[in-house]
């Protein structure tokens, strides 16, 4: 009977980890930030039909970077558990919060416990009210949450656009401002998006009882202009 190799916990999951890292960093990223009428997502991404940027809720929006098809179930799951709940008991009681928590113990779960992990990292978005404000919630590959306050990263590389939207953003920015300066932080100095090669979203505060809504063709032609 032959003995199975001894691998050290702690090298398992870099082994995982690092797997997942590099699974992201080849895909294109996305950037979600926050202006002064709502939350703009905007993401790298050519296709006109398979989507980075969605709607969950009326004022919940889902993105994610890395293997389509996995951060695509995630979305699918988002929609019937905000359905389910804002059913079963009242639309309010359906936040983003709740909805991270849940992404963040499924991507930990399996993480832990799978032999691979999943390649992706997501954002949950929503849209504020009154009394509280919006937020932004970057869940990892490996369950970890973050509530950005300002602008999120995700995918790609993320510390070289992260530190160009440290320099550019400003709190109080119009939609057209931001959609710019994000677009230039994905493109860099060496590189220049255009409106074709980009999907580009919005939870705003003017869209009535459902927020979300996708900024396209002569719309963001004029936002970049």
């Amino acid at each position: 009977m032959t003995m199975p190799y001894y691998v050290a916990p702690e090298q398992v999951m870099k082994d995982r980890a690092e797997y997942a890292q590099k699974g992201i960093a080849r895909g294109r990223s996305l950037v979600a930030t926050t202006f002064d009428d709502g939350i703009l997502v905007v993401a790298e991404n050519p296709s006109r039909s398979l989507h980075k940027v969605s709607e969950i809720y009326d004022r919940i929006a889902f993105a994610g970077v890395g293997k389509y098809n996995e951060f695509d179930q995630l979305r699918v799951s988002g929609v019937r558990h905000a359905d389910t709940k804002g059913y079963a008991y009242s639309r309010d009681d359906v936040d983003a919060r709740s909805l991270a928590n849940l992404y963040a113990q499924y991507l930990g779960q399996v993480f832990t416990h799978e032999m691979k992990p999943l390649e992706v990292e997501i954002l949950v978005a929503e849209l504020g009210t009154d009394r509280k404000p919006d937020q932004l919630y970057h869940i990892a590959y490996e369950g970890t949450i973050t509530d950005e306050d300002r602008y999120a990263v995700l995918g790609g590389e993320t510390q070289a656009i992260a530190d160009r939207m440290e320099r550019v953003w400003h709190d109080g920015w119009g939609i057209s401002e931001a959609t710019r300066a994000v677009v230039g932080a994905l493109g860099g100095p060496d590189r220049v998006l255009e409106p074709k090669d980009l999907e580009v979203a919005v939870l705003a505060r003017g869209n009535g009882r459902r927020t979300f809504r996708r900024i396209e063709d002569a719309e963001l032609d004029s936002l970049l202009a």
